[in-house]
């Protein structure tokens, strides 16, 4: 099933089990934005839908309601996704309505939720950077791919992977060593490890005599699921 027809599936099954404001605010609020997330970023990285209600209603102490743009629900854990255009969320925004956004996001946070949020600049026009981002979140309450590493300090192995997505560029002894407070000789021989299982690559000086830097590979880890 392709995402269209995964999205018109999963969309007329919320829109059949709601009723009254909650249907009505589904029809309104899942626009434009909100579709590009699920085709540009979501979809790319879960293949599915499931789990996540679009316009998800959470009522506060006076009884007044936030929806979330998405809610993903698998189980025991509670993520709100929301998609924000420079308009509506900073360029058009006055004092008491900046106070109520940041109020909204507190109180989220205090019934559970983790709150992530995406620029939709970034949703239209670099989705794979999202998409990157969104796999390094998600990977903290997913099983990783990583499991040949796991007799192999698996720790220590995730930790030096996602250094090298946060740099957004090769990752150096130096850097690992100081990351994750080892000395020179254990970060190098956790980045040939990570060579050896085929998730970096050495680079060579100038004069090819030496490995200085390393970097990662990107089909594998495609292929993983982690980028």
């Amino acid at each position: 099933m392709n995402f269209e027809q995964a999205h018109q599936l999963w969309l007329a099954d919320h829109l059949m089990r709601r009723t009254g404001e909650r249907k009505g605010r589904l029809e309104r609020g899942h626009r434009h934005g909100e579709r590009l997330f699920l085709k540009n970023v979501w979809w790319p990285v879960m293949r599915n839908l499931e789990h996540l209600h679009p316009e998800y209603e959470v009522k506060d102490w006076r009884r007044k309601s936030y929806f979330i743009d998405f809610a993903w629900l698998p189980g025991h854990i509670k993520v709100a996704f929301e998609i924000k255009g420079y308009g509506p969320h900073v360029r058009d925004m006055d004092r008491i309505r900046y106070c109520e956004e940041l109020n909204r996001e507190i109180y989220l946070q205090s019934m559970g939720f983790r709150v992530v949020s995406f620029a939709f600049d970034d949703v239209e026009k670099h989705p794979e950077l999202c998409a990157a981002l969104l796999r390094m979140f998600l990977s903290r309450y997913q099983p990783q791919p990583v499991t040949a590493l796991d007799k192999f300090r698996h720790h220590y192995a995730k930790q030096i992977l996602l250094l090298a997505f946060q740099l957004a560029g090769p990752v150096r002894p130096a850097d690992v060593r100081k990351h994750l407070k080892v000395n020179f000789r254990t970060a190098v021989r956790y980045l040939q490890l990570l060579c050896r299982e085929g998730w970096l690559r050495p680079i060579y000086s100038r004069s090819g005599d030496r490995v200085v830097k390393y970097e990662l590979v990107r089909d594998n880890l495609i292929d993983a699921g982690w980028w």
